[in-house]
């Protein structure tokens, strides 16, 4: 469910790119909506692996990712930290001489990020229907409650959510609307 939402509003973030200049404050806004889903996402793959390789019965039966994505999956997460953290600082730092190496790096990070992510989306969205309907996995009650997993997911939006109304305005020091809407 996370990386099924995950996968829209970076689909969102990378839409905002193609008018950047008419589109950056709402670039911002997404970019700090995301820390939310993305620390939830990394903190339950990262309960998955400590599971799976500690011996749980329920994860080992799960079986371990396909080998494509254990050797991507750290990549992914590594460059989307790089991505969001040259991000923040872009809007912490300002323009300016130290603005402009964080923008630098945040396009460096960000092109890494696409090559990662499309390997990592090449092995899932064929996926995405059976897991998204429980199909894929019949033991997923095994792993969690469906209820805490909803609640984990909304609080996380709601987490980033609040972050990006809080911040969204920092746009403006680089040129950005101050609105969310153009």
């Amino acid at each position: 469910m996370t990386g099924a939402v995950l996968l829209v509003l970076f689909v969102a973030e990378c839409l905002t790119l193609l008018q950047l200049g008419k589109l950056l404050t709402l670039h911002v806004f997404l970019g700090m909506l995301l820390l939310g889903p993305v620390c939830l996402k990394i903190g339950s793959t990262l309960w998955r692996f400590t599971r799976y390789y500690t011996g749980s019965a329920a994860y080992v039966r799960r079986g371990p990712p396909a080998p494509l994505q254990r050797v991507t999956g750290p990549f992914v997460m590594l460059t989307t930290l790089a991505v969001l953290g040259t991000g923040i600082m872009l809007i912490v730092v300002g323009p300016g001489p130290s603005g402009y190496r964080w923008d630098q790096l945040h396009h460096e990070a960000f092109l890494l990020w696409v090559v990662f992510m499309l390997i990592h989306l090449a092995s899932y969205v064929p996926k995405l229907p059976g897991i998204l309907t429980g199909r894929a996995d019949q033991a997923r009650h095994v792993l969690a409650a469906r209820t805490t997993r909803w609640l984990l997911l909304c609080g996380s939006l709601a987490a980033g959510l609040g972050l990006a109304f809080a911040t969204y305005h920092l746009a403006g020091q680089w040129g950005g609307s101050g609105s969310l809407i153009p």
